[in-house]
């Protein structure tokens, strides 16, 4: 045995062993899930595309370096600089999204709950819920378009300062006289905080994915908009079709009856992201989602 442990000592002898201390393997730790969410994010967002474009430039590079092709060297080595600062344009979108959703994860917050009585006013009740389901419904049968967006935790104080304040209790009846057609705060998106109807005949912003299918009108764009940028729910009842659709995390979920609809809203409740149901994920192609735990 102790033969043994000589030769293997003799051949790990001219190996170079660093000292690693807990600081290291902490580093490697964090650069590693660095790198990882930022492939994931890249992966998932329209900044893929983006970056094929910019290996395609690389490679066009590379290849004038191997032949020597002085006159586009030139051109690159003064372009440079601007090339930096159009690639940070180009990704603005992505990297503010990109910042916005570091700080949804509230890794502090895990840590130190200041405040968790806020959180639980800010959840969506019940009762909120069962008025929600009833309105789309009764809404759906009547053919009458609504945009409805529910806050979560991301605030929406700039898309409720383009509308009209009212501040009223969440009701089936208010929001169907809101969105009645010909009355003056049909057009437009509620917006609803705190299991109240804070604001109507919000302006939203529109998508600007382009693999969203173009049947799709304006409500549907603004609620894919809407919740590409915050957190927030968006219910969507089609004036053409009576359809009702939700609209969460850059995610469209359509042909939603009473029970899909009620197990889309509580996710807003129970913070769970499971489903069941059909999501939009390509222009014009749809494909079951997963089933929820049973």
């Amino acid at each position: 045995m102790e033969g043994l442990w000589t030769v293997i000592r003799s051949h790990l002898g001219g190996i170079y062993f660093p000292d690693i201390t807990w600081s290291d393997i902490l580093d490697i730790i964090i650069i590693a899930y660095v790198i990882y969410h930022v492939l994931l994010w890249i992966k998932t967002s329209r900044a893929w595309t983006l970056l094929k474009g910019i290996l395609v430039v690389a490679l066009f590079l590379v290849i004038a370096v191997i032949f020597r092709f002085n006159t586009i060297l030139w051109i690159a080595r003064n372009l440079i600089n601007v090339f930096l600062i159009a690639i940070i344009i180009l990704f603005q979108p992505e990297l503010r999204r990109a910042l916005d959703e570091l700080g949804r994860k509230k890794i502090i917050s895990r840590f130190l709950k200041f405040d968790n009585n806020k959180q639980n006013d800010s959840r969506l009740s019940d009762k909120s819920i069962y008025e929600l389901v009833k309105t789309s419904i009764q809404l759906a049968k009547d053919k009458t378009g609504a945009l409805m967006v529910i806050e979560d935790e991301t605030p929406l104080g700039e898309y409720i300062n383009t509308g009209i304040a009212i501040d009223a209790t969440l009701s089936q009846q208010l929001l169907i006289n809101i969105f009645e057609k010909n009355t003056p705060l049909h057009d437009g998106a509620v917006i609803i905080k705190n299991n109240r109807v804070v604001a109507a005949t919000c302006y939203l912003p529109l998508t600007e994915r382009h693999d969203v299918d173009k049947v799709l009108g304006t409500r549907h764009r603004a609620g894919l908009g809407i919740s590409e940028s915050t957190d927030s729910m968006t219910i969507i009842v089609s004036e053409e079709t009576g359809g009702i659709s939700v609209a969460y995390k850059g995610k469209l979920y359509q042909e939603l009856d009473e029970d899909g609809l009620r197990k889309q809203l509580l996710k807003l409740h129970t913070k769970d992201d499971g489903y069941t149901g059909t999501r939009v994920l390509r222009k014009g192609g749809r494909r079951n989602a997963e089933k929820n735990e049973k």
